[in-house]
């Protein structure tokens, strides 16, 4: 029996206020807290809310045999907290059913795993705390940041104890063979790989309501004979996309909630199975070892992560943000630990991204930057007050260590005019 496993992403970033120069040294509040109340209420009204109740209908309608997965990053999770407690609520549902598995990734949606295994791990870790938090589960299987995966980080994710990681069936890893088959880490081959299906995904994603498809409109009879087809030959057929593809992406006028209301009592009818990704992965057997030398991901034509570090304002932007790393860490400090966090989400990076981008109007969406030399000036500037806090945190830091009968230092040069907790309590409130 042919196995269907529908995975989605779920995140939203926290968006950078506008920060100017004069700024620094004297304003410490990072975040646009109204651009990301507006948008999380926005999207959870347009897409959580709704898609959840759907899938939570479809669980029950189908008597458990509809099953999907959810990867949900920490800082998503943040602002639903925040702004939307509701759209929480209906996670808790979902998973309460036992039919929802959530992966384990990176808690900010970072790209950690491309600078340091430490903070990769530590990325990890965090994201797991996170899910036993909100949803009472212990991550089984991961899902790297926008399908990010090679031969080497494979074998990091294997050494945290997951035995199940997804991937891109990128045309140019794969060569001749299929991506609906399980395959394995070619380091490591106790971790087994799903491989998207990057047509049938993309169909959804991102054709669904292009009137100019060859294929428009795509019904649910029609894909189902698709994901049936011996022309889909495999073991499982491994959907993933963004959950934003729901009521967002494809707005709810085009008929996606349709769709996908129809979707499992056809494909059930027609002889497929669906499964989570960790029951999708161990219910086939693996057909060979997957070599990927190379990083590769699910963004754009070519595959890769030049989306993210593909100019010289991404990778300096990149590189003085990990460059603090080991000072971050050192100081065991909640404010600057959850600034540190915020600001690796890889969509900062994104949205100085330079090329020519295929999916750019799906992955920058609500991007509040007019350029990419737009979005760099202010990152950087609130990268360079950051490094400012962090010098000062520093300082009081070592005063308090200093031993008795030391002389202290002037009060102006170990007191910041505003202490950073402001921003943590913004952003969690």
């Amino acid at each position: 029996m042919k196995t269907v496993c529908l995975y989605f992403q779920v995140h939203q970033p926290w968006r950078l206020r506008r920060y100017r120069f004069f700024n620094m040294g004297k304003d410490h509040d990072y975040l646009d807290d109204p651009l990301n109340r507006s948008i999380m209420q926005k999207v959870a009204r347009e897409c959580y809310l709704p898609m959840n109740a759907l899938l939570l209908k479809l669980i029950r309608d189908n008597g458990g045999r509809f099953r999907c997965s959810f990867s949900i990053t920490g800082i998503a999770v943040e602002q639903m907290r925040a702004y939307a407690p509701e759209v929480l609520d209906s996670f808790r549902e979902l998973a309460a059913t036992g039919c929802v598995e959530f992966l384990g990734e990176t808690y900010s949606h970072s790209l950690a795993s491309l600078a340091s295994e430490e903070d990769f791990a530590e990325q990890v870790r965090l994201h797991g705390l996170m899910l036993e938090r909100e949803f009472g589960v212990k991550p089984e299987a991961f899902r790297n940041t926008e399908l990010i995966y090679s031969d080497s980080i494979g074998e990091q994710v294997a050494r945290m104890g997951f035995r199940t990681m997804l991937a891109e069936g990128a045309r140019h890893v794969m060569g001749w063979k299929s991506p609906d088959f399980v395959y394995t880490n070619a380091r490591d081959q106790r971790l087994r790989l799903l491989l998207r299906n990057y047509k049938l995904s993309d169909d959804i994603a991102f054709r669904f309501s292009d009137r100019s498809w060859d294929r428009w409109p795509l019904t649910a009879g029609k894909y189902v004979e698709w994901l049936a087809s011996n022309q889909t030959p495999g073991d499982t057929v491994n959907l993933f996309m963004d959950y934003e593809t729901f009521g967002e992406h494809q707005k709810a006028d085009t008929g996606i909630f349709d769709f996908m209301k129809a979707l499992p009592g056809l494909a059930l009818g027609s002889g497929l199975e669906f499964a989570t990704v960790s029951e999708a992965a161990y219910r086939h057997q693996p057909v060979a070892v997957l070599h990927c030398p190379h990083v590769m991901s699910w963004a754009d034509e070519e595959r890769d992560v030049t989306a993210w570090l593909g100019n010289e304002l991404q990778n300096e932007a990149f590189g003085k943000l990990y460059a603090l790393h080991d000072r971050v860490r050192a100081l065991h400090d909640p404010d600057m630990d959850h600034v540190w966090s915020f600001m690796q989400t890889s969509d900062h990076f994104y949205y100085m991204a330079t090329k020519w981008l295929s999916d750019g109007d799906v992955h920058s969406y609500f991007n509040p930057y007019d350029s990419a030399y737009d979005a760099f000036i202010n990152y950087m500037n609130v990268l360079s007050d950051f490094q400012i806090e962090l010098a000062r945190a520093e300082e009081r830091h070592a005063a308090a260590a200093a031993p008795e009968g030391a002389p202290e230092r002037p009060a102006a040069e170990t007191e910041p005019k505003r202490r950073p907790a402001a921003r943590r309590r913004t952003a969690k409130a």
